[in-house]
């Protein structure tokens, strides 16, 4: 049987979904959305742990940006958690922040990097960064554990001070590669 496995970035005394949530609190983020993703399981269970945050499961990436835009409306700060292959679904979604000027801040763990094992993630991972431009989000690269705190809270800054959409990749050298392994 073919059961999906999950190896592990090299091992690392920093704990980076956790400067993550440090990083979203210390810039008053009470909403955060996001879709299931092995990348962001930490950040995803902290924040339903955190008393001060509202955690959002979403059925499309979409959704996120929306919320976004809401929260921003209502006077509150969010962030969306999402994967590499969501940016491509978000295309027309994500000139939204851009062109109404609100605060746009997301976490996207990264695929088609490092030891990846699906080709299909291969063309968004390597597209992202592009994307994202061209749909006038500021990019900003996290590869390092112990740069996580300073990088997210560099992008919450540019997103909530500057009226900016900013996404943080996660490399996924960071997070670990993903497999499918036989297993007895």
């Amino acid at each position: 049987m073919r059961r999906k496995t999950s190896t592990t970035a090299p091992e690392t005394a920093i704990d980076w979904p956790g400067a993550i949530h440090r990083a979203l609190k210390s810039h008053r983020v009470r909403q955060v959305s996001y879709l299931p993703d092995a990348g962001h399981k930490r950040l995803i269970e902290l924040c339903h742990a955190d008393k001060a945050m509202i955690a959002v499961p979403l059925t499309t990436e979409e959704e996120g940006i929306g919320l976004a835009a809401g929260a921003w409306l209502g006077g509150e700060r969010a962030a969306l958690l999402m994967q590499s292959s969501g940016v491509g679904n978000c295309v027309n979604s994500l000139t939204l922040a851009s062109n109404c000027r609100f605060p746009l801040l997301v976490v996207v763990t990264m695929r088609g990097e490092w030891g990846e094992f699906n080709p299909w993630q291969v063309p968004m991972g390597q597209a992202t960064p592009e994307v994202l431009r061209l749909s006038g989000v500021r990019a900003l690269r996290l590869e390092r554990a112990e740069d996580a705190l300073a990088t997210v809270s560099s992008a919450a800054k540019l997103a909530f001070e500057a009226y900016g959409a900013v996404a943080v990749l996660v490399s996924q050298r960071l997070i670990g590669a993903k497999s499918f392994e036989e297993k007895p």
